[in-house]
């Protein structure tokens, strides 16, 4: 094997798993890359705020096409169709990259999710040794062929893409398959509050202030067993959802937890969900990012144990909820 022929195995295999973990992460949480999106096209960076509805759709189509290219370049399927394609979405995330990095835009482009946090310049510059990966590939297609067979790599791929589109209609019904979040079961968000290093703490925002203006932050986090109703948006909440929510916080509270509801709504609008539901807790107001950084889901229950993150569901799966 001459040393063109190797430059373009290491090279692919580079390009080719870059994606696939990028567009992996990205497809067990596709909420995540859509608020992500939702920031890019404020008026604050690229001022294309009549796409913001689109946000959603837009981050699973590239979702899918990156993590496609990704399978199709490790399996050697339609080489040139694969590696221009690669250069397109290169050069578009090159200019994402750069525009946030030097107008210090946006801090975290989320091109890894919530798996690997990388600064506006790292992220630039790891798109950059790309490109010029994706360069070399393309002058050097002629090396790029099926690692068994073309059937093979044909029918593989197509098999990618059905699971990819099942995952991502599985993650938006319930919640994300893998959390990367500091959110995640399990962690204790006192601890996370916690700064460690001349970096921000892993939660740096999480305050919650209740209608009359009092915080009670650390009362909720030391409380045994607290149930939390996490709707970032009221309006925007799947409405149906909190008649089957009046039904596990009825049975929380004689369990002895705590129920709040978390949101960034207006008070009124909270006490008119009450009134038509008949809910049996308050509101603690709390930032909207932070909520949707919680829970993927609108509403969402979370339970607590004197701060740690003992369970999380998609209101859809109240039947699954667990009451220590």
């Amino acid at each position: 094997m001459n040393n063109m022929k190797v430059l373009t195995l290491i090279f692919r295999l580079v390009v080719s798993f870059t994606f696939i973990f990028s567009g992996f992460v990205k497809l067990v949480d596709p909420l995540g890359s859509s608020y992500k999106f939702q920031e890019y096209f404020s008026s604050d960076v690229l001022n294309l705020e009549f796409l913001i509805p689109y946000a959603l759709p837009f981050s699973i189509l590239l979702i899918l096409v990156e993590l496609l290219l990704g399978v199709m370049l490790l399996l050697g399927y339609l080489p040139k169709f694969t590696v221009w394609s690669l250069l397109v979405m290169i050069l578009i995330f090159l200019f994402l990259t750069w525009y946030s990095a030097y107008y210090n835009k946006v801090l975290d482009c989320g091109c890894f999710g919530d798996a690997v946090k990388l600064t506006p310049w790292a992220t630039f510059y790891k798109n950059v040794a790309l490109l010029v990966f994706i360069l070399v590939l393309l002058f050097t297609t002629k090396y790029i062929r099926p690692l068994f067979s073309l059937s093979f790599a044909k029918w593989t791929s197509f098999l990618f893409f059905v699971i990819s589109l099942y995952v991502t209609y599985h993650v938006l019904v319930h919640l994300p398959i893998i959390d990367f979040r500091p959110y995640a079961i399990g962690k204790n968000i006192p601890e996370g509050m916690k700064q460690i290093g001349p970096e921000l703490p892993p939660i740096h925002d999480f305050y919650l202030e209740n209608m009359e203006g009092a915080n009670l932050t650390d009362d909720v986090l030391a409380t045994d067993k607290v149930m939390l109703i996490v709707a970032y948006n009221l309006d925007k909440s799947d409405r149906q959802g909190f008649s089957k929510i009046k039904e596990i916080t009825d049975v929380a509270s004689k369990s002895g937890y705590k129920v709040y509801a978390l949101t960034a709504s207006l008070e009124a609008e909270f006490l008119d969900l009450k009134d038509e539901f008949d809910l049996n807790f308050d509101m603690l107001f709390c930032d909207e990012t932070t909520l949707k950084t919680i829970i993927r889901a609108n509403p969402g229950i979370v339970t607590l144990q004197k701060g740690t993150v003992t369970g999380k569901w998609n209101w859809v799966d109240v039947d699954k909820v667990v009451l220590n």
